[in-house]
C-alpha cells in the first residue's frame, strides 16, 4: 500500500487525473484486504469526487461495486463490535446495511458502462447474489445470478464465470436441502 500510495503522489504531482479513479480503486481494494475499511471508504469518496470532476466515467460501476462492498465489511465490523460489547449498539445497521448496500450494488447496474465490460456486468451481480444470501433470500439471489450467467455464451474459465458458476450452485445446493 505504501508503493501506491508513492505512485498515486508521483501520478498526482504530474495534474493529471486521468485513469486517477482506476489507481485509487486499486488502493481502495488493498485498504479492503488490510481491513481498513474506512480508509478505503474515504479514498473512494475522493474517486467518485474525480469522476464527477473531470467527467471520466468509465470505472464508476466498479467503484459503485466496490462501494457496496466495503459497506458489507463495515457492517460485518460493526455487528463483530457490538457483539463483543455485549450486544449495545447505537445504530442498527442489520436494518439500515442492507437497503443502502442494495442500493449501490442496483444503481450501478443501471449505468451504461457496468455494460461494457465482462467483469462490470457479473460482478455487481455477484455481489447482490451474496447480499440476498447473507439476507437468507437464497431464491432471489439465485434467480438474479442465473438470469445474468445464462446470457454468457464464452469465458466460462474467467475468474468472475467460475466464481459465478460456484455461487449458482451453493445457492441450488442450500435451497434444495
Amino acid at each position: 500500500m505504501e508503493q501506491m500510495g508513492e505512485g498515486l503522489a508521483a501520478h498526482r504531482l504530474t495534474g493529471a487525473e486521468v485513469i486517477l479513479p482506476h489507481f485509487l480503486a486499486l488502493l481502495v481494494e488493498a485498504f479492503a484486504k488490510a481491513g481498513q475499511v474506512e480508509e478505503g471508504l474515504r479514498v473512494l469518496e475522493e474517486a467518485l469526487a474525480v469522476i464527477h470532476r473531470n467527467g471520466e466515467r468509465y470505472y464508476l460501476a466498479e467503484l459503485y461495486r466496490i462501494k457496496g462492498e466495503l459497506l458489507l465489511l463495515q457492517a460485518t465490523d460493526r455487528r463483530l463490535s457490538r457483539a463483543a460489547a455485549g450486544g449495545q449498539a447505537v445504530i442498527d445497521v442489520t436494518t439500515l446495511g442492507p437497503l443502502r448496500r442494495k442500493n449501490v450494488f442496483t444503481s450501478q447496474l443501471r449505468l451504461p458502462a457496468s455494460r461494457k465490460r465482462n467483469r462490470g456486468s457479473c460482478a455487481p451481480v455477484m455481489s447482490l447474489a451474496r447480499l440476498y444470501q447473507d439476507q437468507n433470500k437464497r431464491a432471489e439471489a439465485h434467480g438474479l445470478l442465473e438470469r445474468i450467467y445464462s446470457n454468457f455464451t464464452e469465458g466460462f474459465d474467467t475468474a468472475d464465470l467460475r466464481e459465478a458458476k460456484a455461487l449458482l450452485d451453493e445457492l441450488s445446493r442450500a435451497s434444495a436441502g
